[in-house]
């Protein structure tokens, strides 16, 4: 019989724990390969929902940077604010630790220039 180890709990998970906290250990409680197949599917479904989520709220994100954006150019100020991109890039390496950089990155890239 084919066995796999299996999450202690199927929250979903960060992808890099917060300050202070370590990720979630895996239990040697066997899995049946159809038991397996099952988590497998169950996390799949789980992921197709999150992702649907993450695309709503980086299409609500540019349509919100475009009304600050004209805000900024109606009283003759900058498009763009590189303070505040700063800000944004810091918080995400300080949540997702260097790789947060890099989506910060394409979220500022996605969000510039739809005034």
């Amino acid at each position: 019989m084919n066995t796999v180890t299996s999450p202690v709990n199927h929250a979903p998970s960060r992808i890099a724990p917060k300050a202070g906290e370590t990720a979630e250990p895996l239990t040697a409680e066997p899995l049946t390969k159809e038991a397996a197949e099952a988590v497998i599917a169950e996390a799949r479904g789980r992921i197709d929902a999150l992702d649907a989520e993450i695309l709503d709220a980086v299409r609500r994100r540019i349509a919100t940077s475009a009304e600050v954006q004209a805000a900024r150019i109606a009283v003759g100020g900058p498009r763009l604010s590189l303070t505040r991109e700063m800000e944004i890039l810091d918080r995400y390496r300080a949540q997702l630790g260097g790789p947060g950089t890099e989506v910060a990155m394409l979220l500022l890239e996605l969000c510039r220039g739809r005034v």
